[in-house]
């Protein structure tokens, strides 16, 4: 099938069949941010501490190991290489992005109502990324499958609070490791119709999602228009390996955006202050946005910032704890005045079960990424046992939680209605403001109401079964999952990628490496 012909029109993207219906669920795209911006540290500190990350850069300089072509970049663009570690003249890095990247940009969904504005003032909440098991009531801790994967797409897509399909949602270990991307992306696309993103083990596989974005967009929207975000992880301390850099190169090259983001346990990947690690983190991030802005200027980016402080005793990572919400807040800062989006945040835990331990360390993070004026953050659902495993109570628990941080960052209501003065005269001294008419005009959307929260009386509790909250959780996934429908998807692109992924799974052979 031509090309032409396999992206359709913009309508056709979004599938025709469904125009005019109630398809799904009516979720806000992003969140739009109205609360001041906070940082932990004057303008003077953040001054040191990027004058720091650009000493890294000049004097002890970013490993891009088995990369010939990203060598002979950076050298063409002036920086020095020796061997394969690349040393940045001061402020060469800087001067790179800034002059070319974009302060923010549109993800681009099949369902152009899901459409993501992605930096400023925004903030996109995606479900957690990456981990090998699934965990539930019913069934404990055991290896996820594509049967897993595709339950959590259903879930993200119904979940009015998560704004992104996401990425790697879980690992269906029963489907070979070298060909699983096909049927995860293809998951993302079929059961979702919310923005995704892309493979990264693999510069092949990385090509393997542009071709089946391709398919749904077509080649010139591609071209010239953001339709995946990709997460690609500095191997810290200051190193970058040859496999993300090749998926790197690949979506850079196709105008489609990267996470650069160093992934660091304070104390074993970096220096155990904040100041110390937000200075390496820098470097490495500029570094790593600097390759994309020299391959294609004006690419779509994002600066990552993945850090968790760790027990000194056990060298196990910890999560929610206030170091961590430090660092963060800094490297949110930091990424403001470099004018980049920024990731980072979630919904962070150690605990192995829907827990206390979750909820608050969950919590915790959420507020942190909250304050550090995150734009895209990934792990916001569903994220257990420090990122080994995906969640389906912690899914529903911290989706509730999302629902609790877009109220946050919408600000205070200062219009008139918000002012409420019109009540206060109404009611006067010593009666209640129950019956009022103001009450009445907005008692339905006045505070969040939480699905999960039980607030009834003890009474009623023990009457509907004492349930605590991963209880009701359990029973709301399910429910999620029973009710569950198709968005529309047109049949001409479904046909064209399962035929697409027909043909690449049939070139060459299954490996588990």
């Amino acid at each position: 099938m031509a090309r032409e012909r396999r992206g359709g029109s913009r309508r056709r993207r979004g599938g025709d069949e469904g125009a005019g219906r109630d398809d799904g669920p009516k979720a806000p795209p992003y969140i739009k941010r109205k609360i001041p911006h906070y940082s932990v540290l004057t303008d003077d500190e953040l001054s040191i501490i990027e004058n720091n990350a650009d000493t890294i850069l000049e004097e002890i300089g970013i490993v891009f190991g088995e990369d010939p072509e990203a060598l002979e970049i950076f050298a063409a663009a002036g920086a020095s290489v020796d061997g394969d570690r690349v040393r940045f003249p001061r402020g060469m890095c800087r001067e790179i992005i800034q002059k070319s990247a974009q302060k923010q940009f549109t993800q681009h969904a099949r369902n152009p109502e899901r459409n993501v504005v992605i930096g400023g003032d925004n903030m996109v909440l995606v479900p957690a990324y990456g981990p090998p098991f699934v965990h539930d009531l019913d069934n404990g801790r055991r290896y996820a499958t594509i049967e897993d994967f595709r339950n959590f797409v259903k879930l993200a897509y119904m979940s009015e609070n998560l704004h992104h399909s996401g990425g790697t949602i879980c690992e269906p270990v029963d489907l070979p490791v070298n060909k699983r991307h096909f049927d995860m992306v293809y998951s993302h696309i079929k059961y979702s119709d919310k923005a995704f993103m892309g493979s990264v083990t693999a510069p092949e596989r990385a090509q393997d999602t542009v071709d089946m974005a391709k398919i749904v967009f077509g080649d010139e929207f591609v071209d010239q228009n953001c339709v995946l975000v990709s997460l690609i992880n500095a191997n810290s301390p200051m190193t970058f390996d040859d496999t993300m850099l090749g998926a790197l190169k690949v979506y850079a090259r196709n105008n489609q955006a990267c996470i650069v983001t160093p992934f660091i346990i304070a104390g074993a990947m970096s220096p155990v202050s904040a100041a110390g690690v937000a200075a390496q983190s820098l470097a490495e991030g500029l570094a790593g946005m600097t390759l994309i802005q020299l391959i294609r200027p004006g690419c779509p980016m994002i600066y990552g910032n993945f850090v968790s402080s760790m027990s000194m005793q056990s060298g196990a990572p910890t999560f929610g704890s206030p170091e961590a919400a430090q660092m963060m807040n800094i490297s949110g800062t930091l990424a403001r005045r470099l004018g980049v989006p920024f990731r980072s945040g979630g919904a962070f835990t150690a605990s192995k079960l829907p827990d206390a331990q979750a909820g608050y360390e969950a919590a915790n993070t959420l507020q942190a990424t909250i304050n550090a004026s995150v734009n895209f953050a990934l792990h916001t659902a569903g994220w257990l046992e420090g990122g080994l495993a995906m969640g389906y109570e912690k899914f529903i628990m911290d989706a509730d939680q999302a629902g609790m941080a877009r109220v946050s960052a919408q600000g205070v209501d200062m219009t008139e209605n918000g002012q409420a003065m019109d009540a206060i005269r109404e009611v006067g001294p010593g009666a209640h403001f129950l019956g009022c008419e103001h009450t009445q005009k907005n008692f339905k959307t006045a505070f969040y109401s939480s699905e999960m929260a039980d607030n009834n009386s003890y009474e009623a509790w023990l009457e509907e079964g004492s349930q605590d909250a991963s209880t009701r959780a359990n029973t709301k996934f399910k429910k999620m999952l029973a009710e569950y429908e198709l968005p529309p998807l047109d049949p001409a692109i479904d046909e064209a990628l399962l035929a697409f992924i027909a043909e690449r799974k049939g070139s060459f052979e299954d490996s588990n490496i």
